[in-house]
């Protein structure tokens, strides 16, 4: 017997975020093979009986590699109709479902991608910041705050702050500071940023303010993931009614 697996988003924070399609296949599931950073709650959603296998990753601290992952996947896809490999998020914005199913397919195994709402969307949502919108910015950038190895992937913060409308950077945590000081060196230091961290999590906080005092703050208190920093006029929107702290 040969099943298919999902690679699925279980979106961030709220566990209601997660679609109906995401829903009803949980339910279904035979096996879930899940991550650190899904909702609480949404595992109440699995079918009573399936097999339930942690694979969560935190900085420095794997449960499995993604080669015993992709491996797993294929082995349960053997002996079971449906599978699910949850993540949170969405699971092709720096989720690495693109590894697993790719893995997968060349393996001639089924394999489907359920789209998920990611931590960017919200977390901005949550706090009135809309990352595009009319008379705010025409479009939005998103970007990783860990920076690619590889020189032919890496796109430094400069650059990306002379890209027009929203900035957007996830996985921040280590490198807020870096980050606000170059955009700030190409958009001025009165260019306002918001800082949202623990997105999902007990104790989920945000700031914002021009970017000359955000890195302050991020220096002085730091940042903890998951976190992400977006920059841009549409964060005083949030700022101004008041759905987000404003130093």
């Amino acid at each position: 017997m040969r099943g298919k697996v999902y690679i699925v988003g279980a979106g961030v924070g709220d566990p209601e975020y997660i679609t109906l399609k995401a829903y009803r296949i949980l339910g279904e599931a035979e096996a879930v093979v899940y991550d650190r950073l899904i909702p609480r709650g949404v595992l109440e959603y699995c079918n009573p009986s399936a097999e339930l296998i942690y694979a969560g990753k935190a900085p420095g601290k794997h449960a499995l590699s993604q080669d015993e992952i992709n491996q797993l996947l294929y082995d349960l896809s053997r002996n079971h109709r449906v599978v699910v490999r949850l993540k949170g998020g969405d699971p092709l914005v720096f989720g690495r479902g693109e590894e697993e199913c790719t893995y997968l397919l060349e393996k001639s195994v089924p394999c489907e991608v359920v789209p998920g709402i990611t931590s960017f969307q919200s977390a901005a949502a949550k706090h009135l910041i809309p990352l595009a919108g009319r008379g705010l910015a025409s479009a939005f950038t998103v970007a990783t705050g860990v920076q690619s190895s590889s020189t032919k992937q890496r796109l430094g913060y400069k650059e990306l702050a002379g890209i027009p409308g929203t900035l957007v950077f996830v996985m921040t945590a280590s490198r807020a500071s870096r980050i606000i000081d170059e955009v700030a060196s190409v958009r001025g230091q009165g260019e306002y940023g918001a800082i949202i961290e623990l997105i999902g999590e007990e104790g989920e906080s945000a700031v914002c303010g021009p970017l000359r005092t955000l890195k302050i703050h991020a220096e002085k208190n730091g940042v903890r993931n998951p976190a992400i920093l977006i920059i841009g006029r549409s964060v005083e929107l949030g700022a101004r009614y008041g759905w987000i702290k404003c130093m």
